[in-house]
């Protein structure tokens, strides 16, 4: 098992009222997709999204008492670091189109970043529950020629889900390959839609992960395990799956149905 490295945060800063980016003053080499173990001594250690490579950057929302923790860190304060792990996003042609639901929208916008280095033409749509749950939207547009946004009960954007946005653009547009990240039911919506119109997709799953690379089993997800198989699976993987957008296992091995 890799000893964590110990990096001190150099910035933190706000992205919305429950969202905080840490950035620490070396750069990492990871692609978009990938994820770091995170550890705080005496609490936990736990999976994060790579939200930024060069400084390096991860990103945080609180969702329990970890994260709870870590939103409380503080410039000059310190995290164990290991990683990165799995495997990431493949960007395949030159028109692709990223669909983000929620805080996925993490690697998405890392993606979309590299993207754009590699002159990819980057159409993206980002979806939130409203207004103030929204972020990166800001780094979406400098990446993307188009960017369209949702919001559950209209507050921002279009009122709705990005798979009708997504549906309603590949009537006149084509794309090469279609990445999305986001709630799982999501996900799947955006699959099948791929599917009707013969386009891959790659889609980054989440699981209750450990170890992070392949030795608790904590991930599996028929008979692969999302840490070191995954997290990024692509079309010809995820028809395989078949409990891929129905359901998901807690710590202690329960079935949580989506």
């Amino acid at each position: 098992m890799e000893i964590p490295e110990v990096l001190e945060i150099k910035s933190v800063l706000k992205e919305n009222f429950e969202v905080k980016t840490f950035r620490f003053n070396r750069a990492m080499k990871a692609d978009p997709g990938q994820f770091m173990m995170v550890w705080i001594p005496g609490l936990d250690e736990k999976p994060f999204a790579v939200s930024y490579a060069d400084p390096f950057g991860i990103t945080v929302f609180e969702a329990g008492p970890f994260t709870r923790k870590m939103q409380e860190l503080k410039k000059g304060d310190k995290l164990g670091i290991r990683g990165p792990y799995g495997h990431g996003f493949e960007l395949k042609g030159k028109n692709i189109c990223l669909v983000a639901g929620g805080h996925a929208v993490i690697p998405i916008a890392y993606l979309a970043d590299v993207a754009k280095k590699k002159n990819y033409n980057i159409t993206s749509i980002v979806g939130a529950k409203s207004k103030k749950h929204l972020f990166f939207v800001d780094r979406l547009e400098k990446s993307s020629s188009n960017v369209t946004v949702t919001t559950d009960d209209g507050s921002f954007g279009k009122k709705g889900f990005t798979s009708d946005v997504l549906k309603e653009l590949l009537k006149k547009e084509k794309f090469d390959c279609i990445y999305t990240c986001g709630p799982e039911i999501m996900m799947k919506k955006v699959l099948d839609i791929c599917e009707k119109y013969g386009i891959e997709c790659q889609a980054s799953l989440e699981r209750y992960m450990k170890c992070g690379f392949g030795l608790c089993g904590q991930c599996c997800i028929d008979g692969v395990l999302v840490c070191k198989d995954g997290p990024v699976f692509n079309s010809e993987q995820l028809r395989k799956l078949s409990e891929f957008g129905k359901f998901k296992r807690d710590k202690s091995g329960s079935k949580i149905y989506f």
